[in-house]
């Protein structure tokens, strides 16, 4: 695996290169004239023409994004992803990348892909994909290599600094305002919108509705009950990490008809993703009907016997639901739709049984 240093000498020089280079595809506020990598071989998507026969999207097409805003000149046919999941909104949408992040999280075997990331994969006939063995920081040459003529993380947490050197290679689709919180929903779409695919898109988001909408049907229960995601350490219970309202994994939580309480989230501050609480402000979980998060069980029973923390009523019922870190499932939480139709079914049953323990 290259190293973040070496990559981004190695981008530097690929700066300089596309700096020379005249055919413009793209323009990016700040950055006009930026050109992509020629393609030298036939673009990776399932069926070549489905996206041309699918296209609903007139270009180009503008996307506004937190460093400004990308102009898409014409159907992207090249797609690579960095960061955590973005590609199996792609896949979802029948699209496969030329090249994409390895998973950095809950991953069972040396392929850095998780599971339904291989299973779509393999269900459109890919048996070699361009995985980037990038955990450690971007992996600029791969990326150039792989001659993009578009890159997309609408779910990352990249820089400025990053987004301008992954520009030099090809445009950048980033997040709409924060590092790391988008709703399924909006990364659907603006994955979509990219693409040129804002009907399959459509359809896609619709059809997830449809089952959540049948999964909260079968569970009145979970209506207006209140939540925090957040994790304890059972080695050391004097901090708290929790995460925001507007976390993708919270967000997810409230199409099911659940909430965060505002004695929490009046203290998360604007455009951040994550809070960190000590334990002495343990009363602030006092309105939360349950608990969720990666912590072990072990942790959570080591909580529940802390003098302070054990006071926070949901401990004290064990509503609790826990999350196994560095499961497949604790990866799915970050739903993007591939995972969802692996893992909403264990995952609306960890939900059920953690709020069965609720006391009225």
């Amino acid at each position: 695996m290259r190293n973040k240093i070496i990559s981004i000498v190695t981008a530097l020089a690929i700066m300089v290169a596309f700096t020379g280079c005249g055919n413009a595809k793209t323009t990016q506020e700040g950055n006009t004239g930026v050109t992509s990598a020629p393609a030298t071989d036939t673009p990776v998507s399932e069926a070549g023409t489905e996206a041309e026969e699918s296209t609903s999207a007139t270009y180009p097409v503008t996307i506004e994004h937190a460093f400004g805003k990308t102009v898409i000149e014409k159907q992207p046919e090249r797609v690579v992803t960095v960061a955590f999941g973005n590609q199996d909104v792609v896949l979802a949408l029948g699209v496969v990348p030329v090249g994409f992040s390895a998973a950095n999280y809950g991953v069972q075997d040396e392929s850095g892909m998780l599971p339904w990331t291989q299973q779509k994969l393999k269900e459109l006939g890919v048996t070699e994909p361009n995985v980037f063995q990038d955990t450690d920081g971007i992996d600029y040459e791969a990326v150039s290599d792989s001659n993009p003529d578009i890159i997309l993380a609408p779910y990352s947490g990249i820089t400025q600094e990053e987004y301008d050197l992954l520009s030099k290679i090809a445009p950048v689709v980033a997040y709409p305002k924060t590092a790391w919180t988008i709703s399924t929903e909006e990364w659907i779409s603006i994955t979509a919108k990219a693409l040129g695919l804002e009907e399959k898109g459509k359809a896609l988001i619709s059809s997830m509705q449809d089952t959540i909408a049948e999964k909260k049907a079968a569970h009145p229960e979970f209506e207006g009950k209140k939540f925090v995601w957040i994790s304890f350490n059972e080695k050391d219970l004097s901090s708290l990490h929790a995460y925001s309202p507007e976390d993708t994994r919270c967000q997810f939580l409230y199409e099911f008809g659940f909430t965060y309480p505002e004695s929490v989230s009046q203290y998360i501050k604007e455009g951040s993703y994550s809070l960190s609480l000590s334990a002495e402000n343990a009363d602030l979980l006092y309105d939360a009907d349950f608990l969720i998060g990666y912590s072990s069980e072990s942790a959570y029973a080591a909580a529940a016997a802390d003098e302070v923390l054990g006071e926070i009523p949901a401990l004290k019922n064990n509503a609790i639901i826990s999350i196994e870190s560095g499961t497949a499932l604790s990866a799915a939480l970050t739903i993007t739709p591939l995972a969802f139709d692996y893992t909403i079914d264990e995952y609306v049953e960890k939900l059920a049984e953690g709020i069965g323990n609720i006391k009225k």
